[in-house]
């Protein structure tokens, strides 16, 4: 009988959703490569990704103590760095105990103290920078990279020289699979076109609110499915049913939901527009504003009307009227933009980036 050696690659990102789903679907990829591959996963202690990954048994997951770095003032300054240099601490025991042959980082502030840790014992670290230009985050995490992957091309330009490669962003295989008449039959609706509106894991009152003001008129002509984020689901709108529905956020029934959905109207976060990109799906993106972000969001949106991908509506723009006018747009525009999208080979990177990760491993296993 032989006995293979198990291969160990820790994954890590969080803060948000998008720090985590598009680990995910490098996972199915890697596993067929390597059938002995044995997969670990750092987060923080109560963080969004420890929430999704207790659905995943496949994968071990271990928490670190973290601190958020902030561009501007905040009490919590003074006592962050502390909890970074414990999560470092507690990082560093895990490289020893796991021994991977590879990280992969996907961002957010819990990806720094590990990164650190992995460069401490000359561990390679493939990091994925999902935004136009790279958060504070990458910025630090870069010095311990040995590869950084790009959802955008312009990126690699603003990343030393050899570190950065184009590979577009990590698309989970699943959204692929759903099915538009079994999201139709679960929420009653009609043949009327299908709006899914999407605020981030958290929600977004301002989108909420431009939802919300208009949804007599938008019930006359579409369906909508408006996931509006924790604790925002409001009981006074469950008259318009069944043509709005209202939910927290779905899961297991996002894929069915987007395979419906004619049009989508999000924030502009990287790895969301780029699965509604790989989707085919006309979007109507309203950016989160200078004043809630860094801008990145702003860069992303502009970036994707440039490529005739979307429209954008700034947050201090919207009004009842505006919200409208842009609806109507996104739906005379509809055909153009899809044939631009199916006109872009480049809207997934899973493979790209699996191949890379893949390629680091084998190198290890020489070593």
């Amino acid at each position: 009988m032989v006995f293979l050696r198990k291969i160990s690659v820790i994954f890590t990102g969080g803060g948000t959703a998008g720090h985590v789903t598009p680990n995910l679907a490098l996972i199915p990829i890697l596993k067929s490569k390597f059938s002995n591959l044995d997969i670990h996963y750092i987060g923080s202690e109560d963080g969004i990704e420890k929430e999704i990954l207790a659905k995943h048994a496949e994968i071990t997951y271990h928490s670190v103590r973290t601190g958020k770095l902030r561009r501007y003032f905040s009490w919590k300054n003074f006592s962050d760095p502390f909890r970074v240099m414990a999560g470092y601490n507690d990082a560093k025991k895990l490289m020893k105990e796991i021994q991977p042959a590879v990280v992969f980082s996907k961002g957010g502030f819990v990806s720094v103290p590990v990164a650190a840790a992995a460069h401490h014992y000359k561990i390679p670290v493939i990091a994925h920078e999902s935004d136009l230009t790279p958060g504070l985050a990458n910025k630090i995490s870069a010095r311990y990279a040995t590869k950084i992957c790009t959802t955008f091309p312009d990126t690699v330009k603003d990343l030393p020289k050899g570190l950065g490669v184009y590979t577009g962003s990590p698309v989970r295989p699943e959204l692929f699979q759903g099915n538009a008449a079994r999201a139709r039959a679960r929420y009653g609706f009609d043949h009327k076109p299908v709006i899914l509106i999407m605020g981030g894991s958290l929600g977004s009152l301002a989108l909420n609110k431009a939802v919300r003001e208009n949804i007599p008129s938008l019930v006359k002509t579409y369906n909508i499915i408006h996931l509006c984020g924790k604790g925002n689901v409001a009981e006074k709108y469950q008259k318009y049913e069944p043509a709005y529905r209202q939910f927290e956020f779905i899961s297991e029934e996002l894929p069915d939901a987007l395979a419906l959905a004619d049009f989508v109207i999000s924030r502009a976060g990287s790895n969301a527009i780029h699965e509604f990109l790989a989707l085919h799906k006309p979007m109507l993106l309203i950016p989160l504003p200078l004043s809630a972000s860094r801008g990145d969001q702003i860069l992303n949106a502009e970036s994707f009307e440039k490529r005739g991908y979307a429209i954008v509506l700034k947050e201090e723009n919207i009004t009842p009227s505006t919200f409208l006018s842009a609806i109507t747009y996104l739906e005379k525009d509809k055909q153009k933009m899809i044939a631009v999208m199916e006109a872009d080979q480049n809207t997934n990177g899973v493979k790209a980036i699996a191949e890379i990760i893949a390629e680091q491993i084998r190198c290890s296993l020489k070593s």
